[in-house]
């Protein structure tokens, strides 16, 4: 087979410089700092790959740590600086070249670009006469300890007319924007889900009785790298037969034992952007009648979920509605008995249904965009929104409130939905869904 290999195609720098404008144009008059990430230690002197701060990323584009981005406002204009290490010879020898300062002007539709080992000698003079910071409030940046500490030596400093008075979230700005994502941040998803959709399909038909977790989770990664992806977009689950009833599950260790199902939820990301997939299939390639009908009341509950998605419907009643499909489900099944209101009203089916409907995606895996307005009334959708769609019905093998033929089965069906102005696209449709899909890619 033939693979495909995704070419790197960045985003333009005009796309950034877009999302920097909207943002200026959200603030009030005063400066906004968004740090980039640090690196993290993974044991003594060794680092994680690097990952960016998802926020500073998405106004930049930028991919190095210890960077800083300022938009200034003010009444009649506006200004955005970035401040970079200068190329070092060593850290090129050691590590690779940075972009360095002139790089950076080359590259980015900036004001400025400075020396980050000016920060701090710079940032009591760009907060000169200002009123509003805008910063991550909860975010331990010794950058932005070195803001605060200036803003706080100009509050009582003489001959200073004005200061600042209020410190706002600006990661709430920021993750608004994030909502909505534009084409390029589309197709950047539909790449990573393509990948997905590979390595999803690699898994079927090479599973067996006797592998182990890890080798599915092996066999999806070599997919992810050899076609170009960075990483996975979040660890794994690679759960088989009772171990699927672990929503978390990541250890990926058991051995992988006929007659059971295998849950997995992998996805890669591309260029930064999450895809997020799970499915759930039978080791030995052929559903059992127990697992038959389990797994289709999850996938009922799915698509009828999906259907209902347009814009200006509400997540919350989204949540309710999938809750209301679930409980039905499980009384079809017969694991619950009485009426739907009053099973739900007691929480009956949370039992079996403990997890949301779906989440954000984007440049992350779980977006942290807004799920509410400032109001605190739930959020409708708006095209351009991207979400997961996720039911998942879990009955331990220890379970005895659980008929025995369903003891151990854990199923959960996962498709990334974007909104769109004549309804949804599931942007993942091309991934084995139904049992006769299922079944015939574990047969190949």
């Amino acid at each position: 087979m033939t693979r495909k290999i995704w070419h790197n195609i960045a985003m333009n720098e005009t796309h950034f410089l877009n999302r920097r404008s909207k943002l200026l144009d959200m603030m009030e008059e005063g400066l906004a700092i968004i740090t980039s990430a640090p690196p993290q230690t993974r044991s003594n002197d060794t680092e994680y790959p690097y990952r960016q701060n998802s926020d500073f990323y998405y106004l930049c584009g930028f991919n190095e740590d210890n960077s800083v981005l300022v938009l200034i406002k003010t009444p009649n204009s506006s200004k955005t600086i970035l401040f970079v290490e200068a190329h070092n010879a060593e850290h090129a020898l050691w590590n690779g070249a940075r972009m360095g300062i002139d790089g950076a002007r080359e590259k980015f539709s900036v004001d400025e670009v400075h020396d980050i080992a000016q920060f701090g000698g710079m940032i009591k003079e760009l907060l000169h006469e200002h009123i509003n910071l805008y910063i991550d409030l909860y975010s331990d940046s010794s950058r932005l300890s070195e803001a605060k500490t200036a803003a706080q030596s100009l509050h009582s400093t003489r001959g200073v007319k004005r200061h600042i008075r209020s410190i706002r979230d600006v990661t709430y700005l920021i993750r608004t924007l994030r909502l909505i994502k534009s084409s390029e941040e589309i197709e950047s998803i539909k790449k990573a889900i393509a990948i997905t959709a590979e390595a999803h399909h690699s898994a079927m038909e090479k599973c067996r009785a006797g592998m182990r977790e890890y080798q599915l989770q092996a066999e999806m990664n070599y997919i992810f790298l050899n076609n170009g992806a960075s990483s996975e977009a979040y660890g794994a689950i690679v759960a088989g037969g009772n171990n699927a009833n672990t929503l978390h599950y990541v250890d990926n260790r058991d051995e992988l034992r006929d007659g059971d199902l295998v849950l997995i939820d992998a996805a890669c990301e591309w260029e930064l952007y999450a895809s997020d997939i799970t499915r759930t299939f039978p080791i030995n390639g052929k559903f059992s009648d127990a697992q038959r009908e389990v797994y289709n009341a999850v996938l009922d509950v799915q698509l009828r979920v999906i259907e209902a998605i347009r814009v200006g419907v509400k997540r919350d009643w989204l949540q309710n509605y999938s809750e209301e499909l679930l409980c039905d489900a499980l009384i079809e099944l017969g694991i619950l008995s009485g009426e739907r209101k009053t099973l739900m009203e007691a929480k009956e089916h949370k039992k079996y249904a403990p997890h949301g409907i779906g989440h954000w995606m984007g440049l992350d895996v779980h977006d942290p965009c807004p799920y509410v307005d400032e109001e605190g009334e739930s959020l409708a959708f708006m095209a351009g929104m991207v979400m997961t769609i996720e039911p998942g019905l879990y009955f331990r093998v220890d379970d005895e409130s659980v008929p025995e033929r369903y003891r151990g089965i854990g199923i959960r069906i996962e498709d990334n939905i974007l909104v769109t102005e004549e309804g949804y696209e599931n942007l993942s449709v091309m991934i084995a869904k139904s049992v006769e899909e299922i079944e015939g890619m574990c047969r190949r």
